[in-house]
C-alpha cells in the first residue's frame, strides 16, 4: 500500500518540472537566439576585428620573426604566412628579409601604382595614348562692343561770329564726302575782313594784304576762293563751311536762322570706314597680354602674337578680321575685366557703332614664347620641337587642386601615377583640349586618355568598387560579354618590359631569355630585368628579391646564364636544320 510520502513525490517532481525547468529551457534558446542575432547585427565589425587580430602584428614580433613574404610586382603588399598569393595579381610570393629601412619603390616624382587586370582595363574601356609633339593654338573668347575710331572722329565748329543762312545738311546720319558743302554762315567779321582785302590791292598795301589773306585762310576760305575775290572786286558775305572727311553726320547742332558764335559747334562727322571693337578679358587671361607697350615692343609684337576675329548676330557667317592694337592699363574694380582694343576694317560700313560682337582671339604656342617676364625668364616654357609642342590631352589629367596627375602606363596593366607641370589649356588641329607638359613626362611615354578617373579610384577605393565605378571611366556604355577570367597578356607584358631596356641591354636579356634565379620565370614578366655585374660578366634577375640571391652565390648564377645561352644557341641551330 502506497505510503503519503511515495504519493506526493511525483507531485513534487511535476511542479519542480513545470514551474523550473520548463522555464529554464526556454529562457536557454531566447539566450542563444539573441546571441545570433548580435552576431549578424554586428557581423562587419566582428569581421574587421578578426582580421585586424590576425593579420597586423607588432613590430618588435615582425622583426623577430626574420622573414616575410612579398609579392613582386607589387612590393607594398607583405605577409608573414607562407604559401599565400597577391590580393592584387594573384601571383606567388617571394621571400625577402624583413627591414625597416626598405627604400622608397617610387622614383621621384610618382605618387602610387595600381595594377589592373585585364577584364577591369576593357570593362572600363582604358585607353592609352604616347606623348607627342602636337601644333597647339590657345583661343580665347569674349564679348565685344563696336565703337567709333576716335582718330576717325572730327567736329566742326564755327570759326567766325554770325547767322546761319543755310544748313546744306540738316540731318543727323546723312553721309558726306570730304569738301562737301555743309552750311552758310553771314558774318560781318568776314565783310570786313574782305573789304580790307580789297582795300589792300588798291592801294597796294602788301603787308595788309597779307595780314586780310592769312585771317580769311584760318576762317576756312580757300585760296583760290580768296584769288576769285581778288581777281572780280566783289565782296563776299557768306562763308561756307565744308566737311573734312568722309563719313557720316554723327550730330548736328545749329539750326537755320541761328546766331553762333565763335568756336560754337556744328557738326560732328565721322568715317565708319575703320572701326574699334572694345572686348573684355577676365582676371585669368591676363597672363597671355604681358605689357609689351610698356617693354617697347608696341603694337607690332601684338599684332604677331593674336589674330582676332569677330562675329556679329546680324552676320553670323562672316567673319570679321582685325589687329589687337591697345590693353588699357587698369581693371574695372566692378566686373574684374581688363578692356582691350582691336582695329577692324568695315568695308560697306557693315560693322555699326553700338553692335555686340563676339570675338576670338587665337595665337599658336610657339607666338607665346616670345612673351618673357621681367627678369627675362620665358612665361610659358614650352617643349617645342618643329613648331611642335609636348603635350597630353585633356582628359588625362586629373586635378586635384593642389596639382596634377597623370596615370602612365609602366606595362600592360601596371599604372603609375606621375606628378606633372603642364601650361595653359589649349587646343589640337582636331578640336579637342590639350596641356603643354613642362616636366614630369616626355616622349613616348604611354599615359591614360580614357579611365584615368577609374584608375585613381583604384588607389583609394576597395577595388571591388573601383571596377565597378563605370562614372569615372568616361565609358558612355558599359562593355558587355566579357569574361573576368580574361587572361593577362604575358607576351605583351614581357616585350613592354624589355622596350624599357637600352638597346644592347635588351640583346643581351633576349639571348638570357629567363631569370638565372628563378629558372623559369621569363625576364621581363615581374617588370623591368635589373641588370648586375657579376665577375665582369652582365646578368639579369627578373626582380629585386633575386639580386641578393644572385651575389650571394655568383658561380652558381654565371652557370645558370652560360646554361641559359646554350640552350638558346641550341634551339637555334635545332631550327635552323630542320626541314
Amino acid at each position: 500500500m502506497p505510503t503519503l510520502e511515495s504519493t506526493t513525490l511525483p507531485i513534487r517532481m511535476s511542479w519542480w518540472r513545470l514551474f523550473v525547468l520548463t522555464p529554464l529551457a526556454r529562457l536557454r534558446f531566447v539566450f542563444i537566439l539573441a546571441l545570433i542575432g548580435l552576431t549578424l547585427a554586428n557581423w562587419d565589425t566582428l569581421l574587421a576585428l578578426w582580421e585586424k587580430w590576425s593579420w597586423a602584428k607588432p613590430v618588435s614580433e615582425a622583426i623577430a620573426s626574420g622573414f616575410e613574404y612579398f609579392c613582386p610586382m607589387h612590393p607594398t603588399f607583405s605577409t608573414e604566412k607562407k604559401g599565400e598569393k597577391c590580393p592584387i595579381c594573384f601571383m606567388g610570393l617571394s621571400k625577402r628579409k624583413k627591414s625597416l629601412d626598405i627604400a622608397d619603390i617610387l622614383p621621384p616624382g610618382a605618387i602610387n601604382r595600381v595594377q589592373l587586370t585585364p577584364y577591369r582595363m576593357i570593362l572600363a574601356g582604358i585607353k592609352t595614348l604616347p606623348v607627342s609633339f602636337v601644333p597647339l593654338v590657345k583661343e580665347l573668347s569674349t564679348v565685344g562692343t563696336v565703337e567709333f575710331d576716335e582718330r576717325e572722329q572730327k567736329h566742326v565748329a564755327s570759326r567766325v561770329k554770325g547767322r546761319i543762312e543755310k544748313l546744306l545738311v540738316n540731318q543727323t546720319g546723312q553721309m558726306v564726302h570730304i569738301g562737301d558743302d555743309l552750311a552758310v554762315i553771314y558774318s560781318p567779321d568776314l565783310v570786313v575782313t574782305v573789304q580790307n582785302l580789297l582795300d589792300a590791292r588798291r592801294s597796294n598795301n602788301l603787308v595788309l594784304e597779307k595780314i586780310s589773306r592769312e585771317r580769311l585762310e584760318l576762317w576756312g576760305v580757300g585760296k583760290e576762293e580768296i584769288d576769285n575775290i581778288l581777281r572780280t572786286g566783289l565782296a563776299v558775305k557768306n562763308l561756307t563751311i565744308r566737311s573734312p572727311i568722309t563719313g557720316h553726320v554723327l550730330k548736328k547742332y545749329p539750326k537755320e536762322g541761328q546766331y553762333v558764335d565763335e568756336g560754337s559747334p556744328l557738326y560732328d562727322v565721322v568715317n565708319l570706314e575703320k572701326v574699334w571693337i572694345l572686348a573684355h578679358l577676365y582676371e585669368d587671361d591676363l597672363g597671355f597680354f604681358p605689357a609689351l607697350h610698356k617693354q617697347g615692343l608696341g603694337k607690332p609684337a601684338l599684332e604677331i602674337a593674336w589674330g582676332v576675329s569677330a562675329t556679329t548676330r546680324a552676320y553670323p557667317e562672316e567673319k570679321f578680321k582685325g589687329t589687337l592694337t591697345f590693353i588699357y592699363p587698369h581693371v574695372d574694380q566692378e566686373s574684374r575685366t581688363l578692356s582691350v582694343r582691336f582695329e577692324m576694317a568695315n568695308p560697306g560700313n557693315r560693322l555699326h557703332p553700338g553692335m555686340a560682337t563676339q570675338v576670338r582671339l587665337t595665337t599658336d604656342a610657339v607666338g607665346l614664347l616670345n612673351f618673357k617676364g621681367p627678369e627675362g625668364t620665358h612665361l610659358f616654357p614650352f617643349v617645342v620641337k618643329g613648331g611642335k609642342v609636348l603635350a597630353i590631352p585633356e582628359d588625362s589629367v586629373i586635378d586635384t587642386g593642389d596639382r596634377k596627375v597623370v596615370y602612365r602606363q609602366e606595362s600592360p596593366g601596371v599604372f603609375q601615377g606621375t606628378t606633372v607641370e603642364l601650361g595653359p589649356r589649349m587646343k589640337m588641329p582636331d578640336g579637342h583640349f590639350a596641356f603643354p607638359v613642362y616636366a614630369g613626362l616626355k616622349e613616348g611615354d604611354e599615359v591614360v586618355t580614357q579611365g584615368a578617373f577609374l584608375i585613381d579610384a583604384e588607389t583609394r577605393l576597395n577595388p571591388s568598387v573601383g571596377s565597378i565605378y563605370f562614372g569615372s571611366t568616361g565609358v558612355k556604355e558599359p562593355v558587355r560579354n566579357i569574361r573576368p577570367t580574361t587572361p593577362t597578356d604575358e607576351v605583351a607584358t614581357i616585350a613592354s618590359n624589355l622596350a624599357k631596356l637600352s638597346p644592347p641591354e635588351k640583346s643581351l636579356a633576349l639571348a638570357q631569355k629567363l631569370c638565372v634565379v628563378q629558372e623559369k620565370t621569363p625576364l621581363g614578366s615581374m617588370g623591368v630585368p635589373i641588370k648586375l655585374q657579376l665577375e665582369g660578366q652582365t646578368v639579369f634577375v627578373c626582380c629585386d628579391s633575386c639580386v641578393e640571391t644572385a651575389k650571394s652565390n655568383p658561380a652558381k648564377a654565371l652557370k645558370r646564364l652560360k646554361d641559359l645561352k646554350s640552350a638558346q644557341t641550341n634551339g637555334k641551330s635545332k631550327e635552323g636544320t630542320s626541314p
